[in-house]
């Protein structure tokens, strides 16, 4: 013991203890985030950041967590400034009243010093940022991904920073360099770091010898040193060489001011040079640096690698070697242990009086409860005194009746962990399981929240606003089924989707106490479900990734409990396997981000509904609802929003199927039915319900294949059914005219007349009054989908259900492109019906449809092709132009070519023409639609037959071709040709190569 006898080990040890409490002088106590309701909600994943971060404070003896304050405005920041004392200000882009940099600059000349952190959500948000404004105000900035391990990464690196200088130098503690200029990697690399440092701290306190060498082992972690170039890093290892643990960097960065392609490599030679035995980890995209790596003595990592993060982790583990409520009596005697707040309510009706007197007169009772981020509830148990109430049983009793209330009040619009006991039917959202709720979930959480707290459930008479209950599988289920089956390497590798869902399905170990948890569930639900995917990244603000993972509905009626779990469990799987299907990964090529950083979560919820005649189940009708309309007609305006509803189930609306469109703030202007021929065309002819009248014979039949359960029905099965009154018109052919209603014999089509002009039920006041919620609480445009049943019992409401919320992408360019001074002869493509905003000058490629070769009953043959052409384009590395006929990615093969997400994945500008003799609107409130706008592709919408643009056809078909297929071709030039696009205005062009403009 470095010489120190028996005698005076004590004194060492408290010598050791007191010094070590001195560590981490600067700490981060008050954090005050500046960003819209939505950010705040997202980042406190339902609370669990708040116990996260406790519990890490308190495993590491530290007095005092870190609390958050949120305000969505740069004016309340300031006024709350001048009142309190913040260690860290974070914040986001979406500040209600100002710019975020204007609200940095007026925090500084305000006379505040405190760092200041940036989330971005995106790297084209962060770019449109830097490029813009000068960031270095900013003390560091983020990229948010959905991850809370982040603001804990965030709250650990300015620690670290400040701390630095005192806890190495002086205290000894060791340290590790990270250098990274790329925000979006070390974004994703200091929670894993941290994660693995403090798995690491509690693995080593096993080891410790008492009480007090696990303290000082736990208190002792190393810093994170966390640079972006040469200089700085190398600043740090000068100063703290003798208490380096490791190096981990990139390689092309910044050496006295310019960008080296070396820079890494010199570092971890002048590192090895000092100190031999410092472990270096290099990451480059670059393979060709790993024999430099090897041959220096470091370590090295391929950037692109699909486990990048898992060898990182690999790294750090080979080469850089609270608790129970337990009530007493005054002389100590242990008589009772509560470990949740429910066995704390049982408990204190059980124990002796004496251990009540002795807790409440010591704030024991409000202290646990801060420790669990109990805060309000911690309030209201303030000590109590027997002197405040008639006896102590009256004080018991008081104690008892404010958990009961609390435990009730709290499930109210919040995710709980499911429990049989608690978890009603109508109005529950729980979790099973760790990790992350992915981005649906969230997005619903946020909902629930808003509607509970904010008295919007029953604001309109007679309707009630909910979610629909569910519970949410964590992503760390996700985690544990592929590790316990091995199925990571295959799904990274394998191209058969066919053959990766037999493998999933076939995977024997699901997790035992998710099963007995999902049986509990199953047990109390006997209705209909929809298994949804929620990954970690879907529904972000700028990569969706709608429609890109599975959905499943399954009727959820066999009477044998053992088969339903059965058919569960195999969807659940099957969501899990759509992580991995080719269509993921194309979409994952195309995002900033790697596949490996995906998680899933899964969304098993109640479906919104009645069961119909014959076995049909369904929603009286279903739609998506935006509150921004990209395509506004007078006099609507952009932000008066759209929406689109049909009769049944959602999947017509979702797929880009006919639906009636209307805006909420005109409903009645219905401008796709302005004559008779156009009302019968765009008309639904068709609904989607799901078939329940088909039992499952076989005992453990997954029910899987969405066609054997999910089916389209005539229009007349819903007039059988009682729910075409609704939504239905009728066509009389004798004086070719459209009535309201289907009181009349002739041809039954959609319109909605009697909701939308007769208001049946008040469809355009609901979602006006949400979509506004929407835009409020997230700081942002939104997107929501709902479904809406009217079949309830005597005196219960009308249930209007919202199914999802998520943000929309807008393009927020400032500049106004000018295309009047454009000469018509140099023009390939124009059009007054366009999506997006700037210049695209980096295509040489053109993927044509010709309209004349177009067969309408070929279009998935065409659809086939496209995605040939799109893989050969995308394996080249070459983005291109795509011109087609029809709607772009139709339900119906009738209305366009019905191609998914993958199969034009690499596109940067697509024209939709319309046909010759048949005009198709664009289907805003379709999957495809929302990955359009998320990945901010120029679209144009081009039918000449209504004068409404022009394609110069004569001039495509003189093209010299580079590949030809039966109905598309690729046309490939020298020169590129030059897309510009004004979204303020609706107008486009496509300007002929070699054209300057």
């Amino acid at each position: 013991m470095n010489g120190i006898s028996p005698l005076n080990a004590g004194d060492y040890f408290g010598t050791r203890l007191q010094k070590f409490q001195k560590l981490m002088p600067f700490k981060i106590r008050d954090i005050l985030l500046v960003s819209s309701l939505y950010d705040s909600y997202l980042f406190e994943e339902d609370g669990r950041l708040y116990e996260l971060i406790r519990k890490e404070y308190l495993g590491l003896n530290l007095n005092h967590s870190p609390e958050l304050t949120h305000v969505s405005s740069g004016n309340d920041a300031l006024q709350l400034l001048q009142e309190k004392n913040y260690d860290l200000i974070i914040t986001t882009l979406h500040i209600e009243d100002m710019h975020v940099v204007r609200f940095a600059k007026a925090v500084r000349e305000a006379g505040f010093n405190m760092p200041i952190v940036l989330l971005a959500y995106d790297n084209i948000e962060r770019k449109d940022l830097v490029s813009n404004y000068d960031t270095s105000i900013f003390e560091r900035l983020f990229i948010w991904e959905g991850d809370y391990r982040l603001i804990i990464g965030i709250v650990k690196s300015v620690e670290d920073r400040l701390n630095a200088e005192h806890d190495i130098k002086v205290m000894g503690v060791q340290s590790i360099i990270l250098i990274e200029d790329n925000v979006l990697f070390y974004s994703s690399y200091l929670p894993m770091i941290y994660t693995e440092i403090f798995q690491q701290s509690q693995r080593l306190i096993t080891e410790g010898l008492n009480l007090t060498h696990k303290f000082i082992r736990m208190r002792a972690r190393p810093k994170i040193l966390l640079c972006t170039n040469y200089d700085e890093a190398w600043a740090y290892f000068e100063k703290y060489s003798d208490y380096i643990m490791g190096v981990i960097s990139d390689i092309n960065f910044k050496r006295n001011g310019v960008k080296d392609p070396e820079a890494g490599i010199k570092f971890a030679q002048n590192v090895k040079a000092t100190y031999g035995d410092i472990p270096v980890l290099l990451q480059s995209s670059n393979k060709s640096h790993a024999e430099t790596a090897r041959r220096i003595g470091a370590s090295f990592i391929v950037k692109d690698s699909p486990r990048l993060l898992n060898e990182l982790r690999e790294f750090m583990v080979e080469n850089l070697g609270f608790g129970d409520f337990t009530f007493r009596t005054a002389d100590g005697t242990e008589v009772a242990r509560a470990n949740n707040l429910k066995s704390l309510q049982e408990k204190l009706e059980i124990v002796p009086e004496e251990s009540i007197v002795y807790h409440a007169s010591r704030n024991n009772f409000s202290n646990w409860l801060k420790a669990r981020t109990e805060f309000w509830l911690a309030h209201k148990l303030r000590p109590r005194k027997v002197s405040d109430f008639a006896t102590v049983e009256d004080l018991r009793k008081n104690l008892i009746n404010t958990l009961k209330q609390y435990l009730e009040l709290r499930t109210r619009g919040i995710i709980t962990d499911f429990s049989p006991e608690t978890f009603d039917i109508k109005n529950s959202f729980s979790r099973i399981g760790g990790g992350s709720l992915g981005g649906k979930a969230r997005g619903l959480g946020f909902v629930n929240h808003i509607i509970t707290n904010f008295d919007f459930a029953d604001r309109f008479h007679g309707v009630k606003i909910f979610v629909p209950s569910a519970v949410v599988l964590g992503t760390e289920v996700f985690d544990q089924f592929l590790e316990e089956n091995d199925l990571l390497n295959f799904a990274f590798s394998t191209k058969n989707d066919d053959e990766l869902d037999q493998r999933f399905l076939e995977s024997k170990n699901f997790p035992k106490e998710v099963r007995k948890k999902l049986q509990q569930f199953l047990d109390i639900v006997k209705v209909p479900l929809a298994v949804r995917s929620s990954s970690l990244l879907e529904d972000s603000q700028f990569q969706p990734f709608a429609g890109v993972y599975r959905t499943y509905m399954i009727p959820n009626e066999n009477e044998s409990l053992t088969v339903r779990l059965h058919q569960l469990i195999s969807c659940i799987k099957l969501v899990y396997a759509s992580t991995y299907h080719k269509s993921s990964k194309d979409y994952m090529r195309a995002s900033p981000y790697r596949l490996e950083e995906e998680k899933m979560a899964v969304i098993i919820q109640v479906m919104v509904g009645s069961l119909r005649n014959e076995g049909r189940f369904y929603p009286d009708f279903a739609g998506v609802a935006k509150s921004y309309n990209f395509y506004p007609v007078s006099p609507q305006s952009s932000s008066d929003g759209i929406a689109y509803v049909a009769l049944g189930l959602g999947k017509q609306v979702v797929e880009g199927g006919n639906a009636v469109r209307f805006c909420p703030k005109y409903p009645r202007h219905l401008l796709q039915f302005y004559s008779t021929q156009e009302t019968i065309k765009n008309a639904q002819q068709e609904f989607f319900a799901l078939d329940l009248s088909q039992k499952s014979t076989k005992k453990k039949k997954p029910v899987y294949h969405q066609d054997e359960v999910l089916k389209t029905y005539s229009l007349q099965k819903a007039e059988n059914d009682g729910t075409l009154y609704l939504a239905g018109s009728t066509y009389s052919a004798e004086n070719d005219s459209v009535y309201d209603g289907i009181s009349r014999p002739g041809l039954r089509i959609v319109t909605f007349a009697p909701v939308l002009k007769h208001k049946i039920f008040p469809l355009p006041e609901v979602l006006e009054s949400i979509l506004n919620m929407g835009r409020w609480g997230m700081g942002t445009q939104v997107e929501i989908e709902f479904a809406v049943n009217l079949k309830v019992s005597e005196g219960e409401k009308k249930e209007f259900g919202i199914l999802q919320m998520r943000p929309m992408v807008l393009s927020s360019e400032a500049e106004e492109l000018d295309l009047n001074s454009l000469n018509e002869n140099d023009i390939i493509v124009e059009s007054p019906q366009v999506l997006g905003n700037g210049v695209i000058r980096n295509i040489f490629d053109i993927v044509v449809v010709d309209i004349e070769k177009f067969d309408r009953s070929k279009s998935r043959e065409v659809a086939a092709e496209i995605g040939m052409l799109n893989s050969q384009l995308l394996n080249e590395n070459r983005p291109y132009l795509l011109i087609g006929v029809g709607r772009w990615g139709s339900l119906d093969p009738w209305l366009g070519i019905p191609v998914t997400w993958d199969q034009i994945s690499g596109a940067s500008a697509i024209v939709e023409s319309g046909f010759k003799d048949f005009n198709v609107i664009p289907s805003q409130g379709s999957h495809f639609f929302q990955n359009l706008t998320s990945f901010r592709i120029a679209y144009f919408t081009v039918n000449s037959f209504y004068n409404q643009g022009r394609i110069d056809w004569e001039w495509l078909n003189s093209q010299k071709i580079y590949k030809e297929l039966k109905y598309s071709k690729i046309l490939r030039y020298d020169e590129p040709f030059i897309v510009k696009i004004n979204g303020h205005k609706n107008k486009g062009a496509v300007i002929k190569p070699g054209i300057q403009a």
